[in-house]
């Protein structure tokens, strides 16, 4: 159910998205003034059926949008990692994910489950250095218990303690994933039709976004508008994924046990080899051990410069199933309960009804419906 104020919301929300003043939108709806407007978009003045009705032909949408409880319009904030995608593209993508977490936060709260993120503290903001951000990574992964292979097990460990949203989705081309904050639910996105290595590495830099959202408030798309402040904000997130994906602990027992051989030639197998081992690119790796004093900054950029580091070191595997397990067992108890029809849920996910049998048995659950 959706109250008078989200109702408010989100006119005022699709006419900003619209960019008409509320003289325009007043004026094509047929109110008399502009406060009339004003006194609705503020929740002082409820709007009745005609008026919803009016409101919605002239932003052009149907009058369910003002109540649907899997819209998000405009509810959530998301920041992307994409490079050359058409803004029309990425709107249209950022409604559609919205649509997703919308319906998973309504059908959760509807089964009785806590939607309900939880944060760690993090001690970093804008004046932090590269080092503080390594070592603030490095305890998160320490905090997490997230082991020998952190990227093995981060995406299970964010849903399972810290009640963040981790789907793994086909994207439009070049868009790598997003973070995204809504009332009491964190998500993260990640195209798992990226390498390996390269999830891993987004999973752990939005990770860093949702930790420090207050502080260090990311852009809505990374890089978009050159600025020295948000540069310094992905190179501190960029830190901060090293230190967790790639902790001291860890590094130092593996050059115990297999020290970083004498000849800077044959450094490229060695970290061929260990990057594979804790799932990250060989070029993470490179910059992790430069990081901690290992190799020298003029050795990396040698290695580099005659193409002996890769960018990654493993092989890609199956793609990971759509969404996640927690976003499909929510789905699928949904549908046993009687809580959304196939039809709809299919239309949530921008499906046919014949491809959600295949979607739950990717999860190794029965569809709870009949064709």
């Amino acid at each position: 159910m959706t109250s008078s104020s989200s109702i408010s919301s989100r006119i005022r929300y699709l006419r900003e998205r619209r960019e008409l003043s509320q003289e325009a939108l007043s004026e094509q709806v047929g109110f008399k003034d502009r406060q009339t407007l004003s006194s609705i978009e503020n929740g002082h003045r409820k709007v009745d059926a005609a008026e919803a009705v009016a409101i919605a032909k002239a932003l052009g949408v149907k009058v369910s949008y003002f109540t649907d409880p899997f819209e998000l319009a405009g509810e959530g904030r998301f920041s992307w990692r994409q490079r050359d995608v058409a803004t029309e593209a990425l709107d249209a993508y950022e409604n559609k994910a919205g649509r997703w977490l919308a319906a998973y936060r309504h059908l959760a709260r509807q089964l009785g489950r806590s939607v309900n993120s939880k944060m760690l503290r993090v001690a970093l903001d804008k004046k932090s250095s590269f080092e503080e951000a390594v070592a603030e990574g490095d305890a998160v992964a320490r905090a997490l218990e997230l082991g020998d292979v952190p990227a093995q097990r981060l995406s299970q460990v964010l849903e399972e303690l810290l009640g963040t949203l981790v789907l793994y989705v086909d994207t439009e081309p070049g868009i790598s994933g997003a973070a995204c904050q809504l009332s009491q639910l964190n998500c993260v996105l990640i195209n798992r039709g990226e390498p390996q290595a390269r999830q891993a590495y987004d999973l752990a830099h939005e990770l860093f976004h949702l930790l420090t959202w207050e502080q260090m408030p990311p852009q809505r798309i990374e890089g978009d508008i050159p600025d020295a402040s948000h540069k310094r904000v992905e190179q501190l997130a960029e830190n901060f994924a090293s230190g967790l994906l790639m902790p001291t602990a860890v590094m130092e027992r593996m050059l115990r046990a297999e020290p970083l051989p004498a000849e800077e030639e044959t450094y490229s197998r060695w970290i061929a080899a260990h990057a594979e081992r804790l799932e990250v690119s060989a070029s993470a790796m490179m910059w992790r051990l430069v990081n901690m004093g290992v190799i020298s900054v003029a050795a990396a950029k040698r290695l580099s410069e005659r193409g002996l580091i890769a960018g990654s070191s493993r092989r890609q595997p199956k793609p990971a199933a759509r969404f996640s397990r927690v976003f499909i067992e929510v789905l699928h108890a949904a549908l046993s309960d009687g809580l959304i029809s196939v039809r709809r849920t299919a239309e949530v996910l921008q499906m046919p009804i014949e491809d959600l049998a295949a979607l739950f048995a990717e999860h190794r659950l029965d569809a709870p419906f009949d064709l």
